[in-house]
């Protein structure tokens, strides 16, 4: 009963810009998480650039993508039972200790010259399935930091730390790389999930202080999706659901995957086009930071299906200006603009999915999304190959965010005509 209490009396509160970062129980998590997002990044940068000086090889650049986001499509809900049944405390540490073993073992591999291909691939499945389990549990420690009053600015904060991890952590990779080498920069990096680990030792929520004693049932991997037909008449959760989706199908890492296309784009006679390169992924990671920061300081959005949407919406439009730009400094403001947008909407899904699930199905609803999210960017790349290959690069993002766009418009229409039903 205290607990409901709690809760209630924090709905009734108005939320504080940037609260959580003033608390000390919930600011060392935030930051802890960003920190761990940046060594996941910087592990990518060493190792990548390991694997194609020592094998060259096409395929497991492909299988490189692949093995990072098949096990959130594949085992996010299950995972996400695991998070309802167990400590998240432990769950996220056994992931962080998934990523130093990983790190480790390259280490040990790069300063034995002995790595062979097997290796490597048995490594990259590990070094997804860490994330795979991180996900849903990290999420379940927010709405506990949070509460409901605050939830959405923690979702927006973490993503926010979050994308400055993503942002700066191939430059500390690569200042690594090039200060260090790949062996003891690949040990270094083992710092950087450190202090999120240590943190969870002392801090007294477990993911599940808020809504009760964890589920003490046990959940088989197939029916752990069977969540998705207890929220079927949810039309937010199920909006969000199809929006994520949509988004990594079209867009999702093709942006990424296609940025060394428009170096060379966007690169004149005699320029550099790493630089450009550069240029072109500082803009994008930069306008998620500098929005998530923004959306907090001002407060304008709201967890809304409707935001959600048109947030969407113009990602989908801002991917299509950014293809047919025809000057680098046009180039460089859509994809802040897309990066604001990216933001925006993927953190209002989340508040959305964390407000609307029932508190005994949470963990599984977040797997859904993490299923439905990083999941089917799985399939991004054979988007962008496919189309790249019937028309040019440029085209396919075109058409990826023409797809959004619409489809994003027309999920909205489908959450609003759902309301409309209910006050009829």
């Amino acid at each position: 009963m205290s607990t409901t209490r709690d809760d209630s009396s924090q709905s009734a509160r108005r939320p504080r810009r940037f609260g959580v970062l003033r608390s000390w129980a919930t600011a060392p998590y935030l930051v802890g998480s960003g920190m761990a997002m940046m060594g996941d990044n910087i592990e990518h940068v060493i190792t990548y650039w390991v694997l194609w000086q020592k094998f060259e090889s096409p395929a497991l650049v492909g299988f490189q993508l692949i093995s990072h986001w098949l096990p959130f499509l594949l085992l996010s809900v299950y995972a996400g039972s695991l998070a309802e049944r167990f400590d998240c405390r432990r769950l996220i540490q056994i992931g962080q200790g998934l990523f130093m073993f990983v790190s480790l073992c390259w280490g040990v591999l790069f300063l034995t010259d002995s790595l062979q291909l097997w290796q490597a691939c048995v490594l990259l499945i590990i070094h997804g399935l860490a994330g795979c389990l991180w996900g849903p549990a990290e999420q379940m420690m927010l709405y506990d930091f949070a509460g409901r009053s605050e939830l959405p600015s923690a979702v927006r904060i973490n993503a926010t730390f979050r994308s400055l991890g993503i942002l700066f952590g191939p430059v500390v990779g690569s200042a690594l790389l090039l200060s260090f080498g790949p062996t003891w920069g690949i040990f270094i990096n083992v710092v950087f999930y450190l202090p999120l680990t240590i943190f969870l030792m002392r801090t007294p929520f477990t993911g599940h202080t808020r809504s009760g004693s964890p589920r003490t049932t046990r959940t088989t991997l197939l029916a752990s999706l069977r969540v998705l037909a207890d929220v079927r008449h949810n039309r937010s959760i199920i909006s969000m659901l199809l929006l994520a989706a949509l988004a990594s199908i079209t867009i999702g890492a093709v942006l990424q995957t296609a940025m060394p296309v428009f170096g060379g784009i966007f690169t004149g006679p005699g320029g550099d086009s790493d630089f450009t390169y550069g240029l072109l992924l500082f803009a994008l990671g930069a306008g998620g930071v500098l929005g998530g920061f923004f959306l907090e300081a001002t407060g304008w959005v709201r967890p809304t299906p409707a935001a959600a949407a048109v947030a969407a919406t113009g990602l989908g439009a801002s991917s299509i200006v950014f293809a047919l730009a025809s000057h680098l400094w046009l180039a460089l403001t859509v994809l802040v603009l897309a990066g604001v947008c990216k933001i925006t909407a993927e953190a209002t899904q989340m508040a959305i999915i964390q407000l609307e699930a029932p508190p005994e199905i949470r963990g599984r609803v977040i797997g859904s999304y993490s299923m439905f999210g990083p999941g089917m960017q799985t399939f991004s790349g054979v988007t962008v190959g496919v189309l790249g290959t019937i028309a040019t690069i440029p085209q396919a993002v075109t058409i990826g965010g023409s797809v959004l766009a619409i489809g994003a418009l027309g999920i909205g229409a489908y959450v609003l005509a759902g309301r409309g039903r209910r006050v009829g």
